[in-house]
C-alpha cells in the first residue's frame, strides 16, 4: 500500500471518530425538544436556560411536511435556474438565470469541497484559519452553489416561512418586541460538492462594549429542510458564546487539524428549526456524505444594538444605521405574515409591535413584490 493512502486511511479514521464521538456529547445536551410557550407567550424557562448555557437549541418538528414539500419544491427550482457559474447570468438552458435582474448577486459560488474563507481577508478575517479541503469526484463541477440569497423575494415559499407565527414569537421573547431582521438565505451543501465554512463567530461590533451581552449580535435561525448527520452540518463550540473574542488560531494549534476541541454538529431532521447564538464559534465541514444539506437562515438582532450603532461592514466601509434605514429593513416582517396569512388562512397571525395598525399598507400583492426589490441591499451588519 502506497505511503500516502495509508495517510489517507488514518485520517479518515480519526475523522470519523471525531465525528461519533461528537454526535454523541451532542445527544447528552439538554438542549433539544418541541417548541414551548406559556400560557403566557412566554418562552419555556428551561429552553431559555439551555440555550444561554449552551448557545444553540434544536426545536423539533416544527414544520409540517406539507410546508417542508413546499420548500424543497421551490428551492429546487431556483436552483435549476442558477448562474451557470459566478460570473454567468444564464442557467443551465442558457435562458436568463433566476434573479438575474435584481441588483447585486443572487447566488454565492465555491469551488466544490473547497473553503473559500478560510484563512483570507474576507469578512474582515473572522475566519482564520483555513479548513482542509477536499478532492470532488472526477466529472465534478468547476463551481458548486454554495449561497442562494435574496430568498425572501426570490422565493414565496420561503417569504412564507419567515411569517412563521412560532418563529417570529421565539424572536420576540429573545430579543424583545422590536426585534430587528438582518439578513436572510439558503445555506447550500450538495452531496459530494458543499464547501466548507471555516470556524468563526459572526459578530463584529460589540466585543469590546463595557455592556455587552450574551445576545448583543443576537442569533441565527436555521430551518432544516432535511435530515442531517455530523457529517454535513453545522458544528459549534458549546457556551463559546460567553468566551468574548475567541483565538480560534490557538484553539486549533495543537490540533494539526481542522477539528476543533469541544465542538459539536447541530444535528437536527427535516422540519427542525435550530438556532444558533452569532457570538459562538460554529462552522461546518466539506460534504464529502451522500445527503444533501438546505438550512434556511434568518438572522435576527435587538434593536437597541443596531440603530444609531457605527460598525464597519464585511466589506471595511464604516456604516451608521439610522431609525429609517432599520424600520425599512423590518418591513420585510410585516408583509411575510400577510402572505403566510393568505397560504395559511386558518393559521394564528403573528402580529410585529413596530408596525402594529400598518396593516394596510403591508399586504402581500405585486405592487409589494415589486417594492421589495432591493430589500436585500439594506441588510445590516453587526
Amino acid at each position: 500500500m502506497r505511503l500516502s493512502r495509508l495517510f489517507d486511511l488514518v485520517e479518515e479514521h480519526i475523522l470519523d471518530k471525531y465525528m461519533k464521538d461528537a454526535e454523541r456529547d451532542a445527544l447528552k445536551l439538554d438542549n433539544r425538544g418541541p417548541l414551548r410557550f406559556g400560557v403566557d407567550g412566554r418562552l419555556d424557562t428551561g429552553i431559555a436556560e439551555a440555550f444561554s448555557e449552551y448557545g444553540f437549541y434544536v426545536f423539533e418538528n416544527v414544520i409540517k411536511p406539507v410546508e417542508l414539500e413546499d420548500l424543497r419544491d421551490d428551492i429546487a427550482r431556483a436552483l435549476a435556474r442558477a448562474p451557470v457559474g459566478p460570473n454567468s447570468r444564464l442557467d443551465c438552458n442558457g435562458d436568463s438565470s433566476i434573479g438575474a435582474d435584481l441588483p447585486g448577486p443572487s447566488f454565492s459560488f465555491a469551488r466544490p469541497l473547497s473553503d473559500p474563507l478560510g484563512g483570507t481577508d474576507m469578512y474582515q478575517g473572522r475566519h482564520p484559519v483555513k479548513m482542509v479541503e477536499h478532492k470532488p469526484e472526477r466529472g465534478a463541477p468547476e463551481h458548486t452553489v454554495e449561497l442562494l440569497l435574496n430568498v425572501l423575494r426570490l422565493l414565496d415559499s420561503c417569504l412564507r416561512l419567515y411569517g412563521h407565527p412560532e418563529i417570529l414569537r421565539l424572536a420576540e421573547n429573545l430579543l424583545g418586541p422590536d426585534f430587528l431582521p438582518f439578513n436572510e438565505n439558503i445555506f447550500v451543501k450538495e452531496p459530494g460538492l458543499g464547501a466548507a465554512v471555516a470556524w468563526h463567530q459572526d459578530g463584529t461590533t460589540h466585543w469590546n462594549n463595557p455592556d455587552r451581552d450574551e445576545l448583543s449580535h443576537g442569533y441565527n435561525n436555521q430551518v432544516q429542510v432535511y435530515d442531517y448527520s455530523a457529517e454535513n452540518a453545522l458544528w459549534v463550540l458549546p457556551g463559546s458564546h460567553r468566551l468574548g473574542k475567541v483565538d480560534i488560531r490557538a484553539r486549533l494549534a495543537g490540533t494539526e487539524s481542522d477539528r476543533l476541541p469541544g465542538a459539536v454538529p447541530i444535528l437536527c431532521g427535516a422540519g427542525d428549526i435550530s438556532i444558533c447564538n452569532r457570538q459562538a464559534v460554529h462552522g461546518s465541514f466539506p460534504n464529502c456524505s451522500a445527503d444533501r444539506r438546505w438550512s434556511i437562515t434568518y438572522g435576527f438582532l435587538p434593536r437597541n444594538r443596531v440603530v444609531g450603532v457605527t460598525t464597519k461592514k464585511l466589506d471595511g466601509s464604516l456604516k451608521t444605521y439610522d431609525d429609517r434605514e432599520v424600520r425599512e429593513r423590518a418591513g420585510m416582517i410585516p408583509l411575510a405574515v400577510d402572505a403566510r396569512r393568505q397560504r395559511y388562512p386558518d393559521e394564528r397571525n403573528y402580529r410585529y409591535q413596530p408596525t402594529l395598525g400598518l396593516e394596510a399598507e403591508n399586504m402581500w400583492n405585486e405592487q409589494a413584490r415589486e417594492r421589495i426589490k432591493i430589500y436585500h441591499l439594506q441588510n445590516v451588519h453587526i
